[in-house]
């Protein structure tokens, strides 16, 4: 059971890069707002019907959510916008080499201090080896 939630963090990353090459090709066809926008739309479609026809949480409990809850959604729109500017530019995989290496960074300082309601996980020396590395492949990623 110990492997189910690492595969399906994989699936998501393979779901994230295909996601970036697709809504790059849809941005130089539409643009970089209007293409991000359109995959936002169908984005949100798509989970109105999983929660109209799946969802059992509680929908209205977004006016008793502290405010600074509600800000994921606009770090999700600037996301995508980044990767329909971006991904055209210098291709998918120096692009996800690059988030990556963002979300490890800031999602291990999160760890470290707890931040946003979080679990305290400390940085030690494993993990900031493991970030000099990323920041290598970033370099690698980069070379032509």
């Amino acid at each position: 059971m110990k492997w189910i939630f690492p595969f399906i963090s994989f699936v998501g990353g393979v779901a994230i890069a295909i996601q970036a090459q697709i809504n790059g090709g849809l941005g130089k066809k539409t643009g970089a707002l209007e293409g991000a926008f359109i995959s936002f739309s169908i984005g949100s479609l798509a989970l109105f019907f999983l929660v109209l026809f799946f969802g059992k949480g509680n929908l209205g409990a977004i006016f008793s959510v502290p405010k600074w809850q509600l800000f994921g959604g606009f770090l999700g729109a600037l996301y995508v916008c980044i990767m329909v500017i971006v991904v055209p530019k210098i291709g998918v995989a120096p692009t996800m080499v690059a988030v990556i290496a963002g979300q490890l960074i800031i999602g291990a300082l999160i760890d470290h201090f707890g931040l946003f309601g979080g679990k305290t996980i400390p940085i030690d020396t494993k993990k900031i080896i493991a970030i000099i590395l990323l920041f290598t492949s970033v370099v690698l990623f980069q070379k032509k």
